[in-house]
């Protein structure tokens, strides 16, 4: 028996446990409600989608080709359409995640209005986030099992095939992807991190993304003047989130390490090492420091260490930061990323200046020598300008390889000159999209990267399609601004968001209606909704 008929049959039967006092109660309609709402708790959604990331990274492991993807999404509804616009396009939610960025919270979703990336937003708006888009989400789902079941009544009263559509109902796919949620550098100290990971989980994220940077001082990860914590300071917030995972039943829960390291030139703070080789002596030892060779050189205050048989000063700015040694970028994120999977994270994140498919895989392969199967998330970010940075690589390639390049601008000279809409024809663009085209396949082959994501792209999409739209209504266009761009857009590209009214909900309280009133209920819908004109 299917499991749809099995659950009306077990409602029926508790139905009639309840006599006469449940007789206003239809078993498949309760069974209905049921199959709409899947996942009672976030809990229920943390543990859901955790086994879905352990057994998509065992997939890549297996096969680098079986990468996953995500959106940064700002809004549940934004959430939500990604997710029915990948349903309907791929077929299946396999492998499609969403991100939730601390940037576009910061930006977007702060009762202080628009912030810049420096955690100054309130943290519980991460988790309301969470749980917003999981109710969008869920919704989508309640959305579409209407539909069906829309179509099973009209099967039994028209003679079709029952059979099929509950079979439909019983391998229905769920919209609810898991989700990996930025925690910044955890707003504060490890405490701090740990009860703001409880909710985050409590939510539904499955993955938590956490950085090395100073808390306090905290800055976008493509922006100057990051500065980086020691790794036992980091350490202690790995921990955190993994002690949130295990409180809250989630043995398997995802921690997502990332390191600033190759952009900051700055640490806070000077850690104590134990003794030699220890983790506070491996950071020290990238400290910019100034050797004394007599104690007179030093000034009131000055602070010294003892280094290799040395003293030394560690060079501090007039701020109190310090600063590491030119060019030691690449040596401490290895570090960073080797210190992190070995002590409970179970993914990295390494921010780099651009999106460069050679410079991450030197990185991952010698991550590699001391963790063969690390494993990366990368962002595919809009900080960076994609079509100059690939742009340049081609032409940088042809220069080598003693291509005549003489017919496009020389990026040494003329910076923007590449970016030229005149050159979207030319063979150098077309080989660069082509790269651009198949980045996320090179770089999971070739750089270890299992998860793409893009930070900001909702962002981007909203501000692109506002302007657009402005721009035609308020000026000559007038309403054919909106009309051919974008409801004759929706309506054939079969959107089921141009049925505004069923997408926010306004069908499935019809049906509930019907089945708390029955034939008393008063219905939105009817001949009357001006949505049956789509």
């Amino acid at each position: 028996m299917s499991a749809y008929l099995k659950e009306v049959n077990n409602l029926s039967l508790l139905k009639k446990c309840n006599k006469d006092t449940w007789k206003g109660i239809n078993a498949e309609y309760a069974t209905r409600m049921r199959s709409q709402n899947r996942f009672t708790t976030g809990l229920d959604i943390a543990q859901y989608t955790a086994d879905i990331m352990r057994k998509d990274m065992a997939d890549y492991d297996l096969d680098s080709s079986a990468y996953t993807q995500s959106l940064g999404c700002w809004h549940g509804f934004t959430a939500q359409q990604l997710a029915i616009s990948v349903k309907k396009h791929q077929g299946t939610m396999d492998k499609s995640y969403i991100y939730l960025s601390g940037w576009m919270v910061a930006a977007l979703r702060s009762q202080f209005g628009p912030l810049p990336d420096q955690s100054m937003h309130e943290k519980t708006a991460v988790p309301k986030l969470i749980e917003e888009i999981y109710s969008f989400l869920k919704q989508a789902d309640a959305r579409e099992l209407r539909h069906i079941f829309v179509e099973l009544d009209e099967a039994r009263e028209n003679g079709g095939d029952v059979d099929a559509i509950i079979e439909r109902i019983d391998n229905f796919q769920t919209h609810v992807v898991p989700i990996i949620a930025d925690i910044d550098a955890g707003f504060g100290n490890e405490e701090a991190t740990y009860l703001l990971a409880k909710k985050m989980i409590e939510a539904g994220a499955c993955a938590i993304q956490v950085e090395n940077q100073v808390s306090d001082a905290k800055q976008c990860g493509h922006q100057a003047g990051k500065v980086t914590v020691p790794h036992e300071d980091f350490l202690s917030k790995i921990n955190a989130i993994r002690y949130a995972f295990l409180e809250l039943g989630i043995e398997n829960g995802i921690i997502v390490a990332r390191t600033d390291s190759l952009g900051a030139s700055l640490t806070q703070k000077v850690p104590v090492s134990q003794g030699p080789g220890d983790l506070a002596s491996q950071y020290n030892e990238f400290l910019e420091t100034e050797e004394i060779h007599d104690l007179s050189e030093l000034r009131e205050n000055d602070i010294t260490i003892h280094q290799g048989g040395s003293l030394v000063k560690p060079v501090r700015l007039d701020n109190g930061l310090y600063s590491f040694k030119e060019g030691t970028g690449f040596d401490r994120v290895i570090l960073d990323c080797v210190t992190s999977l070995t002590h409970g994270a179970d993914l990295l994140w390494i921010e780099t200046e651009k999106p460069n498919v050679a410079q991450i895989a030197e990185m991952v392969d010698e991550v590699r020598k001391h963790i063969p199967n690390a494993k990366l998330v990368y962002n595919n970010s809009p900080s960076f300008n994609w079509t100059l940075a690939f742009r340049e690589q081609v032409y940088n390639e042809w220069v080598e390889a003693g291509k005549d390049v003489s017919g496009y601008p020389d990026p040494g000279t003329e910076e923007k000159g590449l970016m030229s809409e005149e050159l979207d024809d030319s063979e150098l663009a077309v080989e660069a999209d082509a790269l651009v085209q198949r980045f996320q396949k090179d770089a999971s082959r070739e750089a270890g990267i299992f998860h793409h994501l893009i930070t900001l792209p909702t962002y981007h999409e909203t501000a692109l399609g506002t302007d657009v739209l402005s721009e035609g209504y308020f000026g000559d266009l007038g309403m054919l601004a909106y009309v051919r761009d974008v409801q004759r857009r929706e309506i054939r590209r079969d959107m089921a968001s141009v049925k505004h009214q069923d997408m926010a909900g306004s069908n499935i309280g019809d049906d509930h209606k019907e089945y708390f009133s029955g034939e008393n209920a008063l219905l939105a819908g009817g001949g009357d909704n001006t949505m049956n004109q789509f």
